[in-house]
């Protein structure tokens, strides 16, 4: 009988001292009776040196993209990549690629490829530094997410992504057949999240979503990773952007701290953001109507050069990359959107603006049952299908409130990317259902 008692520690590896790493080869440079090997390991590159007369002898069955080990003795060198490398003795070939040239040079510092190339060899071009560097960013966020919304007393959970009707409405939904009964892919977990609050008060989710939206723009997927959260006894929607604010100031300090790597190889200034300026809808839109000469088109919601405009007059006059869109029309908004007692045909509810684009939705909902009932009744809908939601207001529910990121948008401004696809690990669009 053998006993398994976790995992062990790995010892730090010290100069000076003997070492045995393994790796993939990202790249060789034979330099005669000198050869650098790069290896491509979790950490980053590491760099083995071979001299000496028999120095190939050491590489005559290694290529790039294999994985193997070395040996050799670990020294300092500010030149090479992490400031050390490894004076090889020993190679020892774990596996062999096939020997066919790389589909993509993932060696050089930046992909000179098509966005489309990138996506169809992503498992390849996903090696490349630069690439993945942006995947770890998107680890750093998510990890900010959960990290700060549990030291505000939030419960995490997880919730279907199989419905048996969309919680936004609407037709841009992805339907299927579940059993022979009608289903379909759920747009958010608004009916979920909501339901939770009367259980733990604060409920988050990281998870994806689908929207069946017939759109083939730089900042539209089929499928997307929403960072979700609904916290209960809000005495204001102002509470929920306070709080978005405080994840994005948890999240750039934790980029700052253990992501500095990454920002270094995508040479990234992380955006202030001690404070985001928030706005009204109707005044905003007009606002830059007047500045840029822009008409207007569509009264009811923000067209995106409109999303950019606010941005621009954020940063020219505000100083800030970030700001709060706030009271948007009730005809744009879902029907469980709580309607501003002042003005009902306005919502209390915001999206967040980051460098031209929306982020971010939320707001506060109707937490009272009768005019949950009043409301869905005035746009012409049914209960059908809702009942469990219902029951939930039915026998109380506090004030609340919560919102919505898009995980992918958010790392595509942060990375200053043109195409959100470019931050997105495999993506799903009217066009691409693999890999």
């Amino acid at each position: 009988m053998e006993l398994v008692t976790g995992v062990k520690m790995e010892k730090p590896m010290e100069i000076g001292t003997e070492v045995q790493v393994r790796g993939s080869v990202y790249a060789l440079r034979d330099m005669g009776n000198l050869i650098f090997l790069i290896l491509r390991r979790r950490e980053g590159l590491l760099q083995g040196v071979i001299s000496g007369e028999g120095a190939k002898s050491y590489l005559k069955d290694v290529g790039e993209a294999d994985t193997i080990e070395i040996s050799g003795i670990l020294s300092e060198n500010e030149k090479a990549p992490g400031g050390v490398e490894v004076i090889v003795d020993g190679v020892n070939v774990l596996s062999k690629a096939t020997g066919e040239m790389l589909p993509l040079p993932i060696s050089k510092w930046r992909l000179q490829t098509s966005l489309e190339a990138k996506l169809n060899y992503r498992a390849i071009a996903l090696r490349n530094l630069r690439e993945r560097a942006k995947f770890k960013l998107q680890e750093g966020l998510v990890r900010g997410f959960r990290d700060y919304l549990y030291a505000h007393g939030f419960t995490e959970i997880h919730t279907p992504k199989l419905a048996a009707r969309g919680a936004e409405g609407g037709a841009n939904m992805f339907r299927l057949d579940y059993f022979h009964k009608p289903a379909v892919l759920s747009q958010s977990p608004q009916f979920y999240k909501q339901m939770m609050v009367g259980v733990y008060d604060r409920v988050f989710e990281t998870a994806p979503a689908f929207r069946a939206e017939k759109h083939n723009t730089k900042r539209h997927l089929n499928e997307y990773i929403s960072l979700d959260l609904e916290m209960g006894y809000i005495d204001s929607f102002t509470e929920i952007m306070e709080m978005e604010t405080g994840y994005l100031q948890a999240a750039f300090a934790l980029l700052k701290a253990e992501y500095q790597k990454e920002l270094r190889i995508l040479d990234l200034e992380l955006p202030k953001v001690e404070a985001i300026p928030a706005v009204r809808f109707s005044e905003i839109k007009e606002l830059v109507a007047r500045e840029y000469g822009h008409k207007i088109k569509n009264p009811f919601d923000l067209e995106p050069e409109e999303e950019v405009l606010i941005s621009r007059y954020a940063k020219e006059k505000w100083g800030t990359d970030f700001v709060f869109v706030t009271h948007y029309p009730t005809k744009k908004r879902p029907f469980y959107a709580m309607e501003d007692p002042e003005d009902r045909n306005y919502t209390l509810s915001f999206d967040l603006l980051f460098r031209g684009m929306e982020i971010t939705t939320g707001g506060q909902r109707i937490h009272d049952y009768h005019e949950l009932l009043e409301k869905i009744a005035s746009r012409g809908m049914t209960t059908e299908g809702m009942e469990q939601y219902l029951m939930a207001f039915k026998h109380g529910m506090p004030p609340h409130g919560g919102l919505g990121i898009g995980l992918e948008r958010l790392t595509m401004k942060l990375c200053q990317e043109e195409n959100v696809r470019e931050t997105t690990l495999f993506p799903r669009d009217m066009s691409r259902l693999e890999p």
